[in-house]
């Protein structure tokens, strides 16, 4: 079954920098025919808190299957999400989570920063629903190891995309075909 005819909604959950025109989640979401996209805060963009009230937000406008795809951050807020509510799932993408305990560059937040909004401890234990983790070797958020050890402790499938830096546009992705490859396996 295509995505196009399939009743699943895809939920798209995007990292900090939330919708970016070139991004791949934002690019998918134009593709997808049952999609719909966690809208941008506006107030209290670092705040744990209120990313995941805007998941379940969306989630409650959603009828029927729901798989999510979370980018960054993003998967940060769904590990938190899933900790908190019982909503079943049909599945979740989980693409380049950055590590809490890693330096980053400097145009980013700091872990310091999000641990300060309620960020840390993250969620522990499997999660309530199939999830596959995709992870790069040379992402500057994440080593390869830290997303090893996440998708090991959620209990997700591990894909090693190689050299990808961090999935994002200024590591040269635009478009990310797979990502529809891996909504259709879990969507099957």
């Amino acid at each position: 079954m295509s995505l196009a005819m399939s009743e699943t909604t895809v939920l798209i959950v995007p990292g900090l920098r939330d919708h970016v025109p070139a991004h791949w989640q934002t690019l998918l979401q134009a593709r997808l025919a049952r999609v719909r996209s966690v809208a941008p805060l506006e107030d209290n963009k670092l705040s744990l808190e209120a990313r995941v009230a805007a998941i379940q937000q969306e989630l409650e406008q959603i009828d029927g299957p729901v798989i999510l795809v979370a980018h960054s951050a993003g998967v940060l807020m769904v590990v938190h999400w899933a900790a908190r509510h019982s909503r079943p799932i049909k599945g979740a993408l989980l693409a380049a989570p950055p590590d809490m305990a890693a330096q980053w560059p400097e145009n980013y937040p700091t872990p310091d920063s999000l641990r300060a909004n309620g960020w840390a401890p993250l969620p522990k234990g499997k999660l309530p629903f199939p999830s596959i983790l995709a992870a790069s070797t040379n992402d500057y958020l994440a080593s390869f190891e830290a997303a090893a050890h996440m998708a090991e402790e959620w209990g997700s499938q591990l894909i090693n995309l190689g050299d990808v830096g961090h999935l994002n546009p200024a590591s040269g992705y635009g478009e990310w075909a797979r990502a529809e490859d891996f909504i259709h396996d879990l969507d099957s």
